[in-house]
């Protein structure tokens, strides 16, 4: 689906803008905490104090950050159930279209954690599914 594709390149852009800036910060706080082994024998232990809670400060910052943008409920998850959330209720629309139109019971999502040994391809409604969605091979006929 077009609109899948697009959302899930979306927020695989967002996510790496998100990874990048983290990197960053994580790059800072290496350079800090080099400067401090490197000067380490010329300043006062108040001098390396103050330094080690910068660098602390720094690193609670950074996991504030990764916790804000990759955390439960951060922002990641919040921009997937935005943009992906509307293509899924479309499937399910479908889906659901389909298994009332064919009196079905249970409809299984193949591409699911669902294992089957052995399915009857009589009984697979992916092309009905695919057809309500309006993705269906236009050379295809289903009869309803």
């Amino acid at each position: 689906m077009p609109e899948y594709k697009k959302a899930e390149d979306e927020i695989g852009q967002l996510s790496q803008a998100w990874e990048k800036e983290a990197s960053e910060m994580a790059k800072g706080i290496e350079g800090m905490y080099a400067a401090l082994q490197a000067e380490q024998v010329l300043l006062t232990d108040e001098m390396k104090t103050e330094r080690e809670k910068a660098i602390k400060l720094k690193e609670n910052e950074l996991k504030e950050y990764q916790k804000k943008a990759f955390g439960f409920e951060g922002l990641l998850f919040l921009k997937k159930q935005e943009l992906i959330k509307p293509v899924l209720d479309k499937i399910w629309d479908a889906a659901d279209k389909v298994a009332k139109q064919n009196n079905l019971a249970i409809v299984f999502d193949k591409a699911g954690q669902l294992v089957m040994i052995y399915t009857d391809p009589r009984y697979d409604y992916t092309e009905f599914v695919l057809e309500a969605l309006g993705l269906g091979d236009p050379n295809d006929t289903i009869k309803n």
